[in-house]
């Protein structure tokens, strides 16, 4: 018989959730799986967008994480002080677990302060609080400028500011205040979602500009006055805001660094079939990691693919403990959704390891798609939780 093997997942996001949930359904109980989440609720954060224009609440998309254990899966609760990749071990609120094989899944660390005024100056709808407080603040606004502004590249979710804006686009139609309140959105990018090719930027640009969003692209925020609500761009152009939803600047977080995982991008590497690390034994998934691509652009940091590495990953693990089964290795292939409101969204889907290039394509909005994104919405919280 196989001697008793430990898991260690570090992370709760997707990722971390499939891998853990797919490694305990598939191995016998001898052998133990581990997940360390320092927060007790799971938050869906795709729809985390909704949420910012009033049509979620947050029980409609967060789940406890502990109901995990039901499945049992050990789920460990705390701040992870220190990560030893030699031995495949981490030290949790000041606990030791070790294990046979790590899996880091622990995403990108956000980090708003990095640009002077930012945090002071509107919100951060990329977290739970700050697309609370945005919906609350975006019901007030009844005239004025109101900014969708990506601090930094690379950033997880590549569609969610174009979504962002024309989510609230939508929102002062509804509330017949489109011709108070404009919507302008600044990116640092040369166009919307470079990495899916030049044909799907375009695409995406034309809808963004046709919902009456005003795009303004290669502006790279260098720091912001809160007192005068004004933004100093790298370029020299300044803008005013009466209403600033910001994506903040992401980096990997501290522990990890520390630990010696990362490379010369700022995140971890890994070899792009298997998401082995460096060190024999373990594993990063997710928007920790940073695949290269042929393009010289990296692999979008997005929920669909931290999903598939995740597979991946449980499955060669399961077969490298029991022998079940075949090797599997990461394709490449994503998807996601696009909402541009009024109950409409597009789809973008495709391989983002093909050669020469990745081959995506993107549907045109419609209804169905809509339908499509609530039923994975309302899909994914029942299968996991």
């Amino acid at each position: 018989m196989t001697a008793a093997k430990t898991v260690l997942v570090l992370g709760g996001g997707i990722g971390g959730i499939v891998a853990a949930s797919l490694l305990r359904k598939r191995l016998p109980r001898t052998h133990q799986v581990v997940l360390v989440e320092r927060e007790a609720q799971h938050v869906f954060a795709p729809s985390l967008l909704w949420l910012m224009v009033g049509a979620r609440r947050e029980h409609q998309i967060s789940r406890p994480i502990a109901r995990l254990e039901k499945g049992g899966i050990k789920v460990v609760h705390g701040e992870i002080e220190r990560i030893e990749p030699n031995t495949r071990s981490a030290r949790v609120a000041g606990q030791d677990i070790s294990a046979d094989y790590l899996v880091v899944a622990l995403g990108a660390e956000l980090a708003p302060e990095a640009i002077p005024g930012l945090a002071e100056s509107g919100h951060n709808f990329y977290t739970l609080a700050g697309a609370q407080t945005l919906n609350r603040a975006r019901a007030d606004l009844r005239q004025g400028r109101l900014v969708v502004l990506v601090a930094r590249m690379p950033f997880k979710c590549p569609a969610a500011p174009y979504e962002a804006a024309m989510l609230l686009q939508a929102d002062l139609g509804k509330r017949g205040l489109q011709g108070n309140v404009s919507v302008d959105l600044y990116t640092p990018e040369p166009g919307p979602m470079p990495v899916a090719g030049a044909k799907v930027s375009a695409m995406v640009r034309q809808l963004v500009e046709s919902r009456g969003v005003r795009l303004h692209t290669e502006h790279a925020i260098a720091k912001i006055d809160p007192s005068e609500r004004l933004m100093h761009f790298e370029n020299g152009a300044t803008a005013s805001f009466d209403l600033l939803a910001y994506v903040p600047p992401h980096r990997v977080p501290g522990v990890v660094q520390a630990a010696g995982f990362t490379g010369e991008s700022g995140w971890v590497p890994v070899d792009r079939r298997t998401l082995e690390t460096k060190f024999p034994g373990v594993y990063a998934i997710g928007d920790v990691t940073g695949i290269p691509l042929v393009t010289g652009k990296s692999l979008p940091k997005a929920g669909a693919f931290a999903h598939g590495e995740a597979e991946v990953v449980a499955n060669n693990i399961v077969h490298a403990i029991t022998g079940a089964g075949a090797p599997s290795s990461f394709d490449g292939h994503g998807a996601c959704f696009i909402e541009i409101g009024d109950g409409r969204a597009g789809f973008g889907s495709g391989n983002f390891l093909a050669e020469p290039a990745p081959e995506v394509r993107l549907r045109p909005p419609g209804l169905l798609l809509h339908i499509g994104k609530v039923a994975y919405e309302k899909y994914w919280l029942y299968r996991w939780f």
